[in-house]
């Protein structure tokens, strides 16, 4: 797909164009937004949608990537503010849930075509789209372990995998949750995470028999 003509450095065109797609792809699905409406929705004509892109799977893919591309920067940004990988994860996590939680058509978008399309969407999705920030991700994770400032004893996909599913929960059910009498953090994403990534560092159990420490579960 690198071959493919995406040249939004052209103009505002091609930021148009994505900005209508990804509302229209949220909205309707894949299927039924028609290239037709994407142009109409942009403002432009329908050919100057194939200036920039070959046909409307080209266009998704370009929706996707764009996005990948804010939650790489997001990472970049918080190993360059941070030098302990630990604040590198507090940082990214509060940043990746405030991306979520400002782009719901984005984040709909993904999850109904991974619904509706299955597994050979989904392996689109982590191809083109994603996969180059999950990885980088686990990089962090195994850097805090080779620096010695986390475990050496776990699987940093699986915590990668762990920090990024409770971010899309969140996202999916934080208007359940306020309805839940226990839960005090629907209301305040960064509060989550803190508690969020406290838990990933520390862990549930007691350190030797002792008590936890009691800040973990208040979101510090």
């Amino acid at each position: 797909m690198e071959d493919e003509k995406t040249h939004c450095s052209d103009g505002d065109g091609c930021r148009r164009i994505l900005e209508a797609a990804e509302n229209l792809f949220a909205d309707k699905g894949f299927d039924a937004a028609s290239m037709n409406a994407i142009a109409a929705r942009a403002g432009i004509s329908k050919a100057n949608i194939y200036h920039y892109f070959p046909n409307k799977d080209a266009l998704y893919l370009a929706v996707l990537r764009a996005a990948s591309s804010n939650l790489r920067a997001l990472l970049a940004e918080a190993v360059a503010s941070h030098g302990s990988v630990t604040e590198v994860l507090r940082h990214f996590a509060k940043a990746h849930l405030e991306a979520l939680l400002e782009r719901p058509r984005l984040v709909r978008l993904v999850w109904r075509e991974v619904l509706e399309k299955g597994a050979p969407r989904a392996r689109e999705l982590a191809e083109q789209g994603f996969a180059g920030v999950f990885s980088a991700l686990v990089d962090i994770l195994v850097v805090g372990q080779e620096r010695g400032e986390l475990r050496s004893d776990f699987d940093p996909a699986l915590a990668a995998s762990l920090l990024i599913g409770a971010n899309v929960f969140f996202f999916q059910a934080r208007d359940i949750l306020r309805h839940y009498p226990q839960v005090r953090f629907a209301d305040d994403p960064a509060a989550y995470d803190d508690g969020l990534v406290d838990l990933l560092l520390r862990g549930l159990e007691a350190a030797h028999g002792g008590q936890a420490n009691p800040a973990a579960g208040t979101g510090r």
